[in-house]
């Protein structure tokens, strides 16, 4: 089993921050994140959801959104950012927490990410839930055959998410770790045991 490591300077915990989450599809992710946004009053910044709802308005930056996804094509990094630092801008000054969730996905997005928090003066903490990859497609597969959920019944498509997980986000993740932002949690075992690592980790 892995456990968390925390990380050069353990003296970055003791000041609010916001939080980047990181691990594999299958890890648990999104589901503490919503458990530390109802928990611990984070506000969630979960990169597809906001794209979305972004694409739903009727903004011009909605509708260059929307054109992207209609057309099943990726939406621009540029865009993406431009999204995330709405969304940050929106919310600096007033007090709350961010949980950043599928962003930064690779190194490109890390850069302009770091320069943006950097700007707008907001101190932020790495997760890293890391999980077996083996159990991960076995959660997957087995949440799929509960839910029916079709998106997530081809091994194959799963595999190859995973794939681009190690060769985009992961190097993201070590830079970050070099500078001694992250924070390791074994995601092994139940949804209560992988929050109470989360909260003795950021706490």
């Amino acid at each position: 089993m892995l456990s968390f490591a925390l990380p050069p300077s353990s003296a970055i915990l003791s000041r609010a921050m916001d939080l980047v989450l990181f691990g594999i599809q299958g890890s648990g992710k999104g589901t503490q994140a919503k458990r530390l946004a109802e928990e611990k009053e984070y506000v969630i910044f979960e990169a597809g959801g906001e794209l979305r709802k972004i694409a739903a308005s009727k903004t011009p930056l909605g509708e260059r959104v929307k054109s992207f996804i209609d057309q099943g094509n990726l939406v621009p990094f540029e865009i993406i950012m431009e999204v995330v630092r709405g969304f940050v801008e929106d919310l600096n000054g007033g007090g709350k927490r961010i949980l950043f969730d599928g962003i930064p996905r690779d190194m490109d997005q890390r850069k302009a990410f770091m320069a943006m928090m950097d700007a707008l003066k907001r101190e932020y903490l790495c997760i890293h839930i890391t999980i077996n990859e083996e159990d991960a497609v076995q959660r997957i597969l087995g949440r799929a055959r509960e839910q029916g959920r079709a998106d997530d019944a081809n091994e194959e498509t799963i595999r190859r998410r995973m794939a681009l997980f190690h060769e985009k986000t992961e190097p993201a993740i070590r830079a970050f770790e070099a500078e001694g932002k992250v924070i390791e949690v074994d995601g092994e075992g139940g949804m209560e045991e992988v929050f109470e690592r989360i909260l003795l980790a950021i706490e």
